[in-house]
Protein backbone atom coordinates (compact mmCIF):
# COMPACT_ATOMS: atom_id res chain seq x y z
CA UNK A 1 0.00 0.00 0.00
CA UNK A 2 1.28 3.51 -1.24
CA UNK A 3 1.76 6.59 1.28
CA UNK A 4 -0.29 9.96 0.46
CA UNK A 5 1.88 12.85 1.28
CA UNK A 6 -0.17 15.94 1.25
CA UNK A 7 1.52 18.75 0.41
CA UNK A 8 0.59 22.34 1.78
CA UNK A 9 1.17 25.66 3.14
CA UNK A 10 0.53 29.43 2.46
CA UNK A 11 0.41 31.26 -0.57
CA UNK A 12 3.19 32.43 -1.74
CA UNK A 13 5.68 29.79 0.20
CA UNK A 14 6.39 27.99 -2.65
CA UNK A 15 4.76 24.77 -2.79
CA UNK A 16 4.57 24.05 -6.60
CA UNK A 17 8.37 25.00 -6.60
CA UNK A 18 9.14 22.26 -4.62
CA UNK A 19 6.92 19.68 -5.49
CA UNK A 20 8.05 19.69 -9.51
CA UNK A 21 11.65 19.51 -7.61
CA UNK A 22 10.58 16.80 -5.75
CA UNK A 23 9.33 14.50 -8.41
CA UNK A 24 12.17 15.05 -10.50
CA UNK A 25 14.21 13.97 -7.61
CA UNK A 26 11.51 10.99 -7.00
CA UNK A 27 9.92 9.86 -10.07
CA UNK A 28 8.25 7.01 -8.17
CA UNK A 29 6.18 9.58 -6.13
CA UNK A 30 2.45 9.97 -8.58
CA UNK A 31 1.51 13.60 -8.82
CA UNK A 32 -2.21 13.86 -7.73
CA UNK A 33 -4.33 15.00 -10.47
CA UNK A 34 -7.08 17.26 -9.89
CA UNK A 35 -10.14 17.66 -11.77
CA UNK A 36 -11.78 20.74 -13.16
CA UNK A 37 -14.59 22.32 -15.08
CA UNK A 38 -12.25 24.63 -17.06
CA UNK A 39 -11.52 24.42 -20.61
CA UNK A 40 -8.52 22.69 -21.33
CA UNK A 41 -5.64 25.05 -22.47
CA UNK A 42 -3.00 24.53 -25.51
CA UNK A 43 -1.32 21.33 -24.71
CA UNK A 44 -2.87 20.06 -21.92
CA UNK A 45 -3.51 16.28 -22.02
CA UNK A 46 -6.73 14.87 -20.25
CA UNK A 47 -5.75 11.98 -17.37
CA UNK A 48 -2.14 13.83 -16.82
CA UNK A 49 -3.11 17.87 -16.59
CA UNK A 50 -6.06 17.57 -15.36
CA UNK A 51 -9.50 15.20 -15.84
CA UNK A 52 -12.15 17.30 -17.53
CA UNK A 53 -15.33 17.53 -16.92
CA UNK A 54 -18.58 19.45 -17.58
CA UNK A 55 -19.94 20.97 -14.22
CA UNK A 56 -23.02 18.77 -14.68
CA UNK A 57 -20.22 15.45 -14.59
CA UNK A 58 -18.29 17.70 -11.66
CA UNK A 59 -21.54 18.55 -9.15
CA UNK A 60 -22.28 14.46 -9.66
CA UNK A 61 -19.18 13.61 -8.54
CA UNK A 62 -19.69 16.07 -5.56
CA UNK A 63 -22.92 14.31 -4.67
CA UNK A 64 -21.23 10.84 -5.01
CA UNK A 65 -18.90 11.93 -2.56
CA UNK A 66 -15.86 10.96 -5.26
CA UNK A 67 -13.87 13.92 -4.15
CA UNK A 68 -11.54 14.22 -1.39
CA UNK A 69 -11.76 17.92 -1.61
CA UNK A 70 -13.17 20.51 -4.13
CA UNK A 71 -13.72 24.16 -4.48
CA UNK A 72 -14.85 26.86 -6.97
CA UNK A 73 -12.46 29.10 -7.90
CA UNK A 74 -13.49 31.74 -10.97
CA UNK A 75 -16.12 30.28 -11.82
CA UNK A 76 -14.88 26.98 -12.40
CA UNK A 77 -14.40 23.68 -9.74
CA UNK A 78 -11.66 22.15 -8.77
CA UNK A 79 -11.33 19.09 -6.71
CA UNK A 80 -9.50 15.65 -6.17
CA UNK A 81 -10.49 12.29 -7.16
CA UNK A 82 -10.79 10.00 -4.95
CA UNK A 83 -10.96 6.86 -6.80
CA UNK A 84 -7.62 8.18 -8.55
CA UNK A 85 -5.39 8.53 -4.85
CA UNK A 86 -6.99 4.69 -3.81
CA UNK A 87 -6.31 2.96 -6.75
CA UNK A 88 -3.09 4.27 -7.50
CA UNK A 89 -2.18 3.81 -3.23
CA UNK A 90 -3.57 0.29 -3.98
CA UNK A 91 -1.07 -0.40 -6.33
CA UNK A 92 1.65 0.20 -3.87
CA UNK A 93 2.95 3.98 -5.15
CA UNK A 94 3.01 6.56 -3.08
CA UNK A 95 1.01 9.61 -4.33
CA UNK A 96 1.58 13.34 -3.68
CA UNK A 97 -1.10 15.82 -3.34
CA UNK A 98 -0.10 19.79 -3.57
CA UNK A 99 -2.90 21.81 -2.28
CA UNK A 100 -3.65 24.39 -0.50
CA UNK A 101 -4.28 24.88 3.27
CA UNK A 102 -8.00 24.73 3.85
CA UNK A 103 -7.88 21.69 0.81
CA UNK A 104 -5.59 19.82 2.84
CA UNK A 105 -7.58 19.99 6.28
CA UNK A 106 -10.51 18.57 3.99
CA UNK A 107 -8.49 15.98 2.56
CA UNK A 108 -7.85 15.41 6.42
CA UNK A 109 -11.24 14.49 7.16
CA UNK A 110 -11.85 11.71 4.42
CA UNK A 111 -7.98 10.17 4.43
CA UNK A 112 -6.85 10.98 8.42
CA UNK A 113 -3.87 8.32 7.63
CA UNK A 114 -2.20 10.65 5.04
CA UNK A 115 1.21 11.90 5.50
CA UNK A 116 0.55 15.88 5.84
CA UNK A 117 3.55 18.20 5.89
CA UNK A 118 3.33 22.21 5.96
CA UNK A 119 5.95 23.87 4.16
CA UNK A 120 6.95 26.93 5.90
CA UNK A 121 8.48 30.21 4.74
CA UNK A 122 12.20 31.15 6.17
CA UNK A 123 11.08 34.57 7.20
CA UNK A 124 7.89 36.76 7.19
CA UNK A 125 10.13 38.93 4.88
CA UNK A 126 10.66 36.59 3.05
CA UNK A 127 7.54 35.50 2.68
CA UNK A 128 6.32 39.11 1.54
CA UNK A 129 8.78 39.32 -1.35
CA UNK A 130 7.54 35.88 -2.81
CA UNK A 131 3.65 37.38 -2.50
CA UNK A 132 4.77 40.90 -4.07
CA UNK A 133 6.23 39.00 -6.95
CA UNK A 134 6.23 40.76 -10.18
CA UNK A 135 5.38 43.99 -7.95
CA UNK A 136 1.67 44.38 -9.88
CA UNK A 137 -0.24 44.09 -6.34
CA UNK A 138 -1.24 46.72 -4.44
CA UNK A 139 -0.07 47.41 -0.77
CA UNK A 140 -3.58 46.34 0.60
CA UNK A 141 -3.33 43.24 -1.34
CA UNK A 142 -0.31 42.05 -0.02
CA UNK A 143 -1.11 42.91 3.41
CA UNK A 144 -4.38 40.78 3.35
CA UNK A 145 -2.16 37.92 1.93
CA UNK A 146 0.02 37.75 3.93
CA UNK A 147 -2.20 38.18 6.81
CA UNK A 148 -4.04 35.39 5.28
CA UNK A 149 -0.94 33.20 5.06
CA UNK A 150 -0.34 34.03 8.86
CA UNK A 151 -3.52 32.91 9.93
CA UNK A 152 -2.63 29.81 7.48
CA UNK A 153 0.59 29.02 9.66
CA UNK A 154 -1.29 28.98 12.64
CA UNK A 155 -2.82 26.12 11.57
CA UNK A 156 0.42 23.77 11.54
CA UNK A 157 -1.14 22.38 14.52
CA UNK A 158 -3.34 19.90 12.48
CA UNK A 159 0.01 18.23 10.24
CA UNK A 160 2.59 15.63 10.69
CA UNK A 161 5.67 17.39 9.63
CA UNK A 162 6.66 21.14 9.25
CA UNK A 163 9.36 21.77 6.97
CA UNK A 164 11.29 25.04 6.24
CA UNK A 165 11.59 26.54 2.30
CA UNK A 166 14.91 28.07 2.86
CA UNK A 167 16.78 26.73 -0.52
CA UNK A 168 15.13 24.45 -2.67
CA UNK A 169 17.27 21.40 -2.82
CA UNK A 170 17.38 21.26 1.32
CA UNK A 171 13.26 21.23 1.23
CA UNK A 172 13.76 18.15 -0.83
CA UNK A 173 15.60 16.41 1.08
CA UNK A 174 13.74 16.98 3.99
CA UNK A 175 10.81 15.60 3.10
CA UNK A 176 12.31 12.76 1.05
CA UNK A 177 13.42 11.92 4.56
CA UNK A 178 9.94 12.13 5.97
CA UNK A 179 8.76 9.87 3.21
CA UNK A 180 11.19 7.06 3.97
CA UNK A 181 10.94 7.24 7.65
CA UNK A 182 7.15 6.93 7.16
CA UNK A 183 7.89 3.73 5.25
CA UNK A 184 9.73 2.10 7.60
CA UNK A 185 6.86 2.76 10.65
CA UNK A 186 6.85 -0.41 12.89
CA UNK A 187 3.22 -0.61 12.44
CA UNK A 188 3.75 -1.35 8.64
CA UNK A 189 5.70 -4.30 9.50
CA UNK A 190 3.03 -5.88 11.87
CA UNK A 191 1.51 -7.79 9.02
CA UNK A 192 4.98 -8.96 7.15
CA UNK A 193 5.69 -10.06 10.92
CA UNK A 194 2.77 -12.35 11.70
CA UNK A 195 2.87 -13.55 8.29
CA UNK A 196 6.39 -15.14 9.25
CA UNK A 197 5.04 -16.30 12.61
CA UNK A 198 2.13 -18.01 11.24
CA UNK A 199 4.32 -19.55 8.34
CA UNK A 200 7.10 -20.80 11.43
CA UNK A 201 4.10 -22.34 12.89
CA UNK A 202 2.51 -24.16 10.29
CA UNK A 203 6.13 -25.68 9.52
Amino acid sequence: MGLLIVLSGPAGVGKGTVCTALRERMPELVYSVSATTRQPRQGEVDGINYFFKTRAQFQEMIAHDALLEYAEYVGNYYGTPRDFVKETLASGKDVILEIEVQGALKVKEKFPEAIFVFLLPPSLEELKQRITGRGTETMETINTRMNVAVEEMSLLQHYDYAVMNDEIDAACDRIRSIVIAEHCRRERFVPYVTGMKDAIEKA
